[in-house]
């Protein structure tokens, strides 16, 4: 087994409370991820505002990784590689609708700092389970032990 696939793969370690940051990242991206389904603007609309090709299949692409590795995280299973994909879905957001406020007239990069709070918190909390993984409290720390 690579050592990438060793370091996915490692059984999770931790205090309990990572569950917190588990259920506030798994709860987030996953009502987005439904909301992608269930809301046109916040799907479809939002794809085609910002530019995207193809916003329908985009839309339902990033929805469904939303939910599977939405509920992933909440699980605590396989959390680190559930969050890479995460990680990329708030990469690209941060790219595509934050940055680009920064060539808004009078908003400057403080405006851009504001709206990005939200994001920049899950970049953070989804760096630190890809690092630390699911905690003891996740389905990873059970596989570990069996």
């Amino acid at each position: 087994m690579s050592s990438v696939s060793q370091y996915n793969f490692r059984p999770a370690r931790g205090p309990a409370s990572i569950v917190l940051i588990r259920l506030a990242v798994g709860l987030i991206f996953l009502t987005q991820g439904i909301l992608k389904f269930t809301d046109p603007n916040m799907g479809v609309a939002r794809f085609t505002r910002i530019g995207f090709p193809h916003p329908f299949f985009t839309a339902d692409f990033v929805g469904a990784f939303e939910i599977a590795c939405g509920c992933m995280v909440l699980l605590g299973l396989w959390t680190r590689l559930a969050a890479i994909p995460l990680l990329i879905v708030i990469l690209t957001a941060i790219a595509t609708t934050k940055i680009p406020e920064l060539h808004r007239a009078n908003q400057g990069v403080w405006y851009m700092v504001s709206d990005a709070r939200t994001d920049f918190a899950m970049l953070c909390s989804l760096l630190f389970l890809i690092i630390v993984g699911g905690g003891a409290w996740a389905l990873d720390a059970r596989r570990g032990r069996s």
